[in-house]
Parts: structure tokens; C-alpha cells; sequence
């Protein structure tokens, strides 16, 4: 019988790992005995914040440094699972975008991701493995005023797919997540969300942003975190190409 989440021995590299999700992965992937742990992120304060077992590499840069993947990828060698959670956000309409701010939000979200996921799926090869592309339901739903952050979220969940079809054969398994509204820092950037926070507080604005979500909250960082170490995990061990939708409701 299959053992639920369990990790022990294995590697994992997770991006965006100092705060949200990504923090939320890299502890639940240490509790369940992960043994060597790779953890990017361009906090590098956030990062030394970890307080984690086993080998723990941290590695403060941008996913977006082609550099930092070209020194990186040696020390990845045998890695067995790839949590691709690095973005940013992104605010105002389509029309009013500049061209530099359209590049801002596609280099992280997309051009990060894909160096993130080609050097996972390279430091894979000959043996199996696993990858979880963290996506967004503004991916399959369009949310007006954050075009670039879900043109590019629709972007990585096909770049998931795409890979899953050519990486079956391998043994390697490739996944995205789409969640909805969740508690994270993320948020803290956007004008509107800080104005709110001001006036209200920040317990308040998020209630009120999940009125839309039809379970009437928005999701935790761990639990994130336990559905992208399901699809990771052996319990999984049938799925690849899947986006898993977890928005409480959002997108129905």
C-alpha cells in the first residue's frame, strides 16, 4: 500500500520558497522526510528564516537569471521532485500596460518557469520524478486588471502539459495546480489591496475578496501546499498532464 506523502531520502527543489506556498511546501516536504532540499527565491532573509531539517541549500537570486539556473543545474543532479511556485503580480488593464511592465511580469512568471522546469526535467533524467507547476484559476477564468499575471499562468499550466506528454516515457511526472484565492503575500503589492487594508484591516479585505469564492474564504498556504505533495507524492503515481483546480468554487 502506497504511503501518503511520504518523501523520505528524496531531493526537491521548490522556487518562490521564503514566504506563501512555497514556504508552506518546503516545510511540509521536510516534515515528511525529504532529505535535501534546494529552495530559491530573491528573499534571501526570508530564506535563512527556514528553520528546516536535513540538507537544506538556499539559493537567493531571481528565477528569471539564466545564470543562476546555469550554476545551479550540477548540484540538482538526481533530483526527484520540482515545486515551480516563483511569480509576481500584476495590476490595471490590458490597454494601459507598458511593454517593460508586460516583460516584468512574463520574465518571472513565465521565462522563470519555464528555466526552472527544463532544468528540473534535465536534472531528472534516468530515473523518475515529479514536477507541480503552480498555475492560477485567473489562467481559466479571466479576471479583469491582472492581464499579464493570468496570460502567463495560463501560459505554465499548457507548459505542464506539454511536458508531461513528452516526459511520460521517462518515468517523469508533470503536473500544474491551479489555485484560487489564497492567503499570501502576493497580495501585499497591489494598490487597491493596501488601500483596503489601511481602511479596514487585512482580516476584513480578504473576507470581502472571497465573497466571490462560493466556500466563502480564501485557501491557506498549507493547504496548497497538501494538494501539491498529493500530486507530487506516489499516492499520485497515475496522474500527469492534470491541472488540479483548487479555488473553493471560484471557477464554477
Amino acid at each position: 500500500m502506497t504511503t501518503l506523502q511520504d518523501f523520505t531520502g528524496r531531493s526537491a527543489l521548490v522556487t518562490g520558497a521564503a514566504s506563501g506556498i512555497g514556504a508552506a511546501c518546503a516545510k511540509a516536504l521536510a516534515a515528511r522526510g525529504a532529505a535535501r532540499l534546494f529552495l530559491v527565491d530573491v528573499d534571501g532573509a526570508g530564506l535563512d528564516a527556514l528553520d528546516l531539517p536535513g540538507e537544506v541549500h538556499r539559493i537567493t537570486g531571481s528565477v528569471a537569471d539564466e545564470a543562476l539556473w546555469q550554476a545551479l543545474e550540477p548540484r540538482l543532479a538526481g533530483l526527484d521532485h520540482a515545486v515551480v511556485n516563483a511569480g509576481i503580480g500584476a495590476g490595471g488593464p490590458i490597454a494601459g500596460l507598458s511593454l517593460a511592465e508586460w516583460r516584468r511580469v512574463m520574465a518571472v512568471n513565465l521565462d522563470g518557469a519555464f528555466m526552472t522546469l527544463a532544468t528540473s526535467l534535465r536534472a531528472m533524467e534516468g530515473k523518475a520524478g515529479s514536477v507541480v507547476v503552480v498555475a492560477s484559476t485567473t489562467g481559466l477564468k479571466p479576471v479583469p486588471g491582472i492581464g499579464p499575471y493570468g496570460v502567463s499562468k495560463a501560459a505554465v499550466a499548457h507548459m505542464a502539459r506539454i511536458a508531461a506528454a513528452e516526459n511520460a516515457r521517462k518515468g517523469i511526472r508533470v503536473n500544474a495546480i491551479a489555485p484560487g484565492g489564497v492567503d499570501t503575500a502576493i497580495w501585499e503589492s497591489g494598490e487597491d489591496f493596501k488601500a483596503s487594508v489601511a481602511a479596514i484591516g487585512r482580516e476584513a479585505t480578504l473576507k470581502a475578496m472571497a465573497k466571490t469564492t462560493p466556500l466563502g474564504r480564501f485557501a491557506t498556504s498549507e493547504e496548497m501546499a497538501d494538494s501539491i505533495l498529493y500530486l507530487l507524492g506516489d499516492a499520485a503515481a497515475n496522474i500527469t498532464g492534470h491541472v488540479l483546480v483548487s479555488d473553493g468554487g471560484f471557477t464554477l
